[in-house]
């Protein structure tokens, strides 16, 4: 309340400031509801995970711990942002969309694993309800004409100002250099190298890709939660780093100096983005080793899903294989270790496996090295993908 007290006493409309202050609000509500679950599940134990046996030093104990951050994430990032935002924001929307869309698909799952079986929603269940959020997604962003690029006021002779706006689908390719029209990648294109009259169809292109990086990555930060604030210490750093790149491509004059698509009325994405934040950082208070509660998938859908569409709305979706290189990395050796070992019993009659374990973490695992040391390590790598991936674009 001395926060929301402070906004209106100043009148405060930089979107900087509101920002900051949704940082502070969403990190207090969620440290305040952290409190109250954790201790409510002590006296209670309803709303314990169970664990299932993986073989896994320590694993046991962390039967019973509660499983409810995931929704508190959710929460406090949209009070947050109900307040401090602009809700007509189109941007804004979308997000909130996909924060309460993936947040119910999580919850569904989180559901049945508690009341029915381990398994929860199912491989199919998770994929299909991500490919709708793609398709949404996908859709919005090509055909909405509001979202347009490089939007400037420009005079006319007769003294008339019109706004000149560029629409259709471009984004950011760092392999490209900035002379290269600020790294810019139009889908079209793809499509008018082989035939010019095919550009207006870019979308058959567009639209597989966001649907494909939506699912990945959601299933990515998914499988990356088995280790105690893996996930919520990784993402931390991931919107850390999408929310400095909002700022720079939302103006006009910083996203010209470092070679960036200046998008207008992105702003309001930052008041998003540093809620989000500030629920993360609070949540890792009580995730990191030992965890008191966890996110649940409730929690790592919704950020797998809230990461590919803010990545999206920078037209930045496609530096997210460099970003969040240990989500993808994550899910690949998932799907390693299937393929062969379906490989391999089909050939040889004996299933066989590249990983000790899948996901990667519980390789380690299986190699004895302490979770704690697993997420250290996994941070730092985390730190210098994000600064490889500011690097690549601003040279």
């Amino acid at each position: 309340m001395l926060l929301i007290t402070i906004y209106f006493f100043f009148n405060i409309n930089s979107v900087f400031y509101r920002a900051i202050i949704g940082f502070f609000l969403s990190f207090c509500i969620a440290f305040i509801l952290y409190q109250k679950i954790i201790c409510w599940n002590q006296k209670s134990s309803m709303l314990g995970e169970k664990i299932r046996d993986l073989g896994l030093m320590g694993q046991k104990e962390k039967e019973g711990t509660p499983t409810m951050g995931g929704f508190v994430i959710i929460f406090s990032t949209l009070i947050s942002t109900i307040f401090f935002s602009k809700l007509n924001n189109v941007y804004v929307f979308m997000l909130i969309m996909t924060t309460l869309y993936m947040g119910c698909v999580g919850f569904i799952d989180d559901y049945i694993k508690i009341k029915y079986n381990k398994k929860g929603l199912g491989v199919m269940g998770k994929i299909l309800s991500q490919i709708v959020l793609g398709i949404f997604i996908g859709f919005t962003m090509y055909f909405n004409t509001n979202l347009s690029i490089h939007e400037e006021k420009i005079e006319s002779k007769n003294l008339h100002f019109f706004r000149y706006k560029e629409h259709g689908f471009k984004t950011t390719i760092p392999i490209f250099p900035p002379i290269y029209h600020n790294h810019e990648f139009n889908y079209a294109s793809i499509l008018s190298w082989y035939n010019p009259k095919w550009k207006k169809y870019a979308w058959i292109v567009f639209i597989p890709i966001v649907v494909v990086i939506i699912t990945f990555l959601s299933n990515g930060a998914n499988l990356t939660d088995g280790i105690d604030g893996l996930t919520a210490g990784i993402s931390s750093i991931i919107f850390a780093t999408l929310s400095l790149l909002s700022i720079i491509s939302s103006n006009k004059i910083y996203s010209s100096y470092f070679h960036f698509i200046y998008l207008p009325h992105l702003e309001e994405i930052i008041i998003f983005s540093f809620s989000f934040l500030g629920s993360l950082i609070s949540f890792l208070w009580y995730n990191t080793y030992p965890a008191q509660i966890f996110m649940g998938d409730t929690g790592s859908l919704t950020i797998g899903g809230v990461i590919a569409t803010l990545s999206i709305i920078n037209r930045k979706e496609l530096i997210l294989p460099i970003l969040c290189g240990i989500f993808f990395i994550e899910n690949i050796s998932v799907i390693m270790q299937v393929l062969y070992f379906r490989y391999s019993k089909r050939k040889y009659g004996i299933g066989k496996r590249i990983f000790l374990m899948a996901p990667l973490h519980h390789h380690f695992q299986k190699l004895g090295y302490h979770e704690n040391k697993i997420f250290n390590r996994f941070i730092i790598i985390q730190m210098m993908l994000s600064m490889l991936v500011f690097i690549l674009l601003i040279i």
